[in-house]
């Protein structure tokens, strides 16, 4: 096994083996587009690339180091962790936050009731190749994934009678669902999802940011937006990743007004068939709660509506951080604790 830096020639034989549309060439050009550094490795057997793995690295403000972060790739093994370790070095990285797209558990859903108990589990543990389980993962280490190869009656059958109800609802009221995958139709997502995130007091990335995004992404063909409407209203917003023969759901937008008319439900049915249109064996609803969820969790009212399409709720790997320098990891652990503190005492001020 050979693994070295990718040249940019070999762009078209690296995205034949990434397995994310976080993992892609185009989402290592949007990353630097944004002040991060890019470096893609190739592994190789018998010439040949059988895997690439996207690692980006942010300067750390005001030093010479850097933090890198290799997401949604393999599971790694011990060549991996060989020579993302040097890589580090070479890059002055204090430590690499990995998290691979690699399910671990995986419970049944039939109808919006998932089984109690998961009928795959597999245990991994990357502390014996050099890894330390991080305490705080990017991303949600629970998601829904479904099945697309089922017909549409079948997909109907196995949601939850209140889903397909809602559905329907949307339909009889007037709500339609069309295609917008362009500067207009980035635009209206970009402001729909602003107001989403004032009402609901998350934080997210700016404007800018999506804009940046879909410069690259929209032209290799992976970005799309869907739009539901009343009345030539907007009243919900979803940009789409497709990558091989997966979709994903990583931002959604909603309007507060017409809540009743339940266009986010057909929104997502909308989703699902154009997935099936586009040739997706499976669509990845991009985060959920865990087997026992909270009903009083904030993220509940998500987790539900996503658990009554009838996917399969599943586990992937935990988050996982290669270290090259103990000390200044502890500190920079602490310092970010205390920004999100912070952060969070300002969302609660008044003013």
């Amino acid at each position: 096994m050979l693994i070295r830096k990718v040249f940019p020639e070999e762009k078209d034989f690296y995205n034949r083996v990434a397995k994310h549309p976080l993992q892609s060439w185009e989402w290592g050009e949007f990353k630097e587009s944004t002040g991060m550094k890019a470096v893609r490795l190739g592994v190789f057997e018998k010439d040949k690339m059988v895997d690439g793995l996207l690692v980006l690295f942010r300067q750390i403000p005001k030093t010479s180091f850097s933090a890198g972060q290799l997401l949604k790739g393999s599971l790694p093994i011990q060549e991996y962790i060989n020579a993302l370790s040097g890589l580090a070095r070479e890059q002055k990285a204090i430590f690499i936050k990995i998290e691979p797209s690699y399910i671990v558990r995986r419970w049944k859903n039939e109808k919006g009731e998932p089984e109690k108990i998961p009928f795959e589990d597999r245990q991994v543990d990357l502390e014996k190749i050099g890894l330390t389980e991080s305490a705080k993962p990017l991303f949600d280490p629970y998601s829904f994934i479904l099945n697309l190869t089922k017909t549409e009656d079948e997909l109907l059958s196995n949601m939850h009678s209140k889903t397909r109800y809602n559905i329907r609802l949307a339909e009889k009221n007037g709500v339609t669902v069309e295609e917008k995958s362009d500067d207009q139709g980035l635009e209206i997502f970009i402001s729909l999802l602003q107001k989403t995130l004032r009402r609901q007091k998350f934080y997210m990335h700016s404007p800018d940011y999506f804009r940046k995004m879909w410069q690259i992404l929209f032209p290799a063909k992976i970005s799309h937006i869907l739009l539901a409407k009343y009345k030539q209203e907007v009243l919900g917003a979803w940009m789409l990743f497709t990558w091989k023969d997966t979709l994903f759901y990583p931002y959604g937008a909603s309007n507060s007004k017409h809540r009743e008319l339940m266009a986010s439900n057909l929104l997502c049915w909308k989703a699902i068939l154009f997935g099936k249109q586009n040739g997706c064996h499976h669509f990845d609803l991009w985060g959920g709660l865990g087997p026992d969820a909270d009903k009083n969790h904030p993220w509940y009212g998500f987790h539900r509506f996503k658990l009554g399409y009838g996917p399969d709720l599943v586990e992937y790997s935990p988050s996982w951080d290669l270290i090259t320098n103990q000390w200044l990891y502890q500190g920079l652990q602490w310092a970010d604790s205390l920004r999100w503190k912070l952060l969070r005492l300002r969302r609660r001020l008044p003013f």
